[in-house]
């Protein structure tokens, strides 16, 4: 069977070298780093301490949508290893709580008993929600100018409470595609609500890692995935290229050589690499998420994860006894300028405000992790611009989850883009494999 370089070890790399060990292809994955997962990673507490802590650069969820992202993980052998909530808990300052859960009613309607019960919002705010979502279920595949205006104006259209906007579109959207309503491509915010929350009764649910996320791509996964070799520390300098054809990288000033190349890094590094391919990026955002990672002398709270509502963090996740808690905050700009000490009195003031056992409690320590590269912006006209899985030099292909994927820059998203190119290598190399699952819907 023919030989395939993967340049890059996040998600997009690691699927494609699954999806290809797995039909027989021989694999050579080369990573910068010392450790897999590109963005979805984790790292000593203790810098260099490799026996340190290991930590989230950021909490990393995915939903019973992910249909990609789970294949994923099952080849893997990893799907034990998250866990799996069927509720999610809205926290008002104050601690008021509001659940929403699946009922006994058929999708779509199966979130209807919970939602009808919600204490953050109001009747008025209730029903302008659900007007929104039937005429989301209506036009997601009519309306052709969902990628040239944004989420909020399209809520706008539809003549939204200020309520509903802040406390359950935005809650709910902002951190599935990690940028503001009046930033994303309304294409993007129907995607994911449709598919998250609408078009099956199990979608919603949102699993969660028991682990630290490197563990998911240890080697004794890769043992499972045929003959793939993982080169971690090993940085591609360049994709060769000769009258229009790849033929080889250069590694620390050594050729590797295959048959097919899959160049799976993020769009600020491909022309580096490979300028030759002539992809712009230069339309290209980047939005940042930034992660706060806090650790009490005692238990703050039961909760295993909460939305909080009308505060700059917008995600609480309960990492072990209710002592140690991520917060998250997507499309964090606001963040970006600010001081460790300035974020982290940011967030236990506000944090305070949901749990109250907070404030008898001392900071054991606190991490602060910015990531500034976290995705690209899914504002819109980005959806047109988005490069194709192939490209006009012989033998390389593109993943990545700022490539053309049909998903937004998440999880599933790269781990798609990662079997598209997968599945175009095996068609040049006349070995057509299918990879990639249908959406659910």
């Amino acid at each position: 069977m023919p030989k395939v370089i993967v340049i890059g070890g996040g998600l997009a790399g690691l699927a494609a070298a699954a999806a290809l060990g797995s039909a027989g292809f021989t694999v050579e994955l080369f990573e910068a780093r010392g450790f897999l997962g590109g963005r979805a990673t984790s790292f000593p507490v203790i810098a260099g301490d490799q026996d340190s802590e290991l930590i989230d650069n950021c909490q990393h969820v995915l939903l019973g949508c992910c249909v990609n992202l789970l294949d994923f993980y099952n080849r893997l052998g990893v799907t034990d290893r998250i866990h799996f909530f069927d509720q999610y808990y809205f926290l008002e300052p104050g601690g008021r709580m509001s659940v929403l859960r699946s009922g006994g009613l058929p999708a779509p309607l199966h979130l209807t008993g919970s939602f009808l019960r919600m204490r953050c919002l109001g009747f008025r705010d209730k029903l302008a929600i659900a007007r929104s979502m039937a005429a989301l279920m209506r036009e997601r595949t009519r309306r052709k100018d969902l990628d040239e205006i944004t989420m909020l104006d399209w809520l706008l259209q539809k003549h939204q409470t200020a309520r509903a906007i802040e406390r359950f579109w935005r809650q709910v959207l902002v951190s599935a595609i990690n940028e503001e309503l009046d930033r994303m491509a309304a294409l993007h915010g129907f995607q994911v609500f449709w598919l998250g929350m609408l078009a099956r009764a199990d979608a919603y649910r949102m699993g969660i890692p028991e682990v630290p996320l490197r563990e998911l791509y240890s080697s004794k996964a890769w043992r499972r995935q045929g003959d793939v070799t993982i080169r971690e520390r090993s940085p591609v300098e360049r994709i060769l290229i000769h009258d229009g054809q790849a033929s080889g990288i250069r590694v620390a000033g050594e050729t590797y050589t295959a048959d097919y190349y899959i160049c799976a890094v993020p769009f600020e590094r491909l022309g580096a690499i490979a300028p030759e391919l002539g992809v712009d990026t230069s339309q290209f955002e980047h939005s940042p998420i930034t992660g706060i990672h806090v650790w009490f002398d005692r238990t703050v709270t039961e909760l295993p994860h909460a939305a909080l509502l009308d505060r700059t963090i917008q995600w609480m996740f309960n990492k072990h006894e209710g002592r140690y808690l991520q917060f998250v905050v997507s499309a964090s700009r606001d963040l970006v300028q600010k001081s460790r000490a300035e974020v982290i009195d940011l967030v236990l003031g506000e944090a305070a405000e949901f749990f109250p056992l907070i404030r008898g409690a001392k900071v054991e320590r606190a991490h602060v992790i910015k990531e500034l590269r976290a995705t690209y912006s899914a504002r819109p006209g980005m959806e047109a611009v988005l490069p194709a899985t192939t490209t006009k030099v012989g033998g390389v292909f593109l993943a990545g989850d700022w490539t053309r994927s049909g998903w937004p820059a998440t999880m599933e998203g790269a781990v798609r883009s990662g079997y598209l190119a997968a599945e175009a290598v095996a068609a040049a190399a006349n070995q057509p494999a299918s990879f990639l699952l249908p959406d659910i819907a």
